[in-house]
C-alpha cells in the first residue's frame, strides 16, 4: 500500500497590484507580467520613471501593493536578479 502524502494547495498568484508613485501618491492598478520583471513604471499623474528600490527586483516590489508574481510563488532571490 502507497502511503498517502497530505497534499498542500499552492496558493494563488495575484496578478494586480496597486502602484503608488512616491512622488506625487498617485496610485494606479496594473496587471503585472507573470514571465519577466518590470524595471521601469511611469506614473500616470506625474510622469515620473519609478525604477526598483536597491534589493529588489521590479517596480511591483518597490511600490506595489502585491509583490511580482515570481516572488509571490517562490520568495525573494526567485526572479534571479535579487
Amino acid at each position: 500500500m502507497i502511503p498517502l502524502i497530505p497534499v498542500t494547495p499552492t496558493p494563488a498568484v495575484t496578478l494586480t497590484s496597486v502602484i503608488t508613485c512616491p512622488v506625487c501618491q498617485h496610485a494606479q492598478a496594473e496587471q503585472m507580467p507573470t514571465d519577466a520583471c518590470q524595471w521601469f513604471y511611469e506614473c500616470t499623474s506625474c510622469h515620473t520613471v519609478l525604477k526598483p528600490l536597491a534589493g529588489d527586483c521590479c517596480v511591483f516590489c518597490s511600490y506595489g501593493t502585491v509583490p511580482c508574481p515570481p516572488i509571490q510563488k517562490q520568495g525573494k532571490g526567485a526572479c534571479g536578479c535579487c
